[in-house]
């Protein structure tokens, strides 16, 4: 039975690391420490099979106000099964239950999935700016 839990504690580190490290595009080669770091400053979201981790995603959020919605993963064997749907319906609840006023992610996959929970492009919002910095 499939499980999402925000429990910093069960979440398998090890296992986070390795999917972001080696197979997620946006994170390839991202160091264990800054995984690690990510995951104690942010409000993590953990998808369990059996007490398994099967899936994972990230909000950084101030927990009032705003969130970035990142490092959404679902292991491979595991995918086409609803667990994506099944972590953002888990987000969405927790967000709006904190009246965020603004939630934002990066995305060039699943663009799907995310415009059902009310997600769409801000491109031609020139309020909107953004750097990406190298490194990280």
């Amino acid at each position: 039975m499939l499980e999402i839990s925000t429990d910093p504690a069960r979440l398998d580190v090890d296992t986070v690391h390795r999917w972001l490290s080696t197979d997620a595009y946006w994170a390839l080669g991202r160091p264990r420490e800054v995984v690690e770091t990510s995951i104690a400053n942010s409000l993590c979201f953990g998808a369990y099979d059996d007490e398994v981790l099967v899936g994972f995603a990230r909000l950084v959020t101030d927990r009032s106000t705003f969130a970035w919605l990142c490092d959404v993963y679902v292991a491979p064997e595991h995918r086409a099964q609803g667990i994506g749907t099944a972590l953002m319906d888990a987000i969405d609840k927790e967000l709006v239950g904190r009246h965020i006023k603004r939630a934002l992610l990066v995305t060039t996959s699943s663009p799907g999935l995310y415009a059902r929970y009310g997600y769409a492009p801000i491109s031609d919002d020139s309020t909107w700016m953004g750097r990406t910095y190298q490194g990280g």
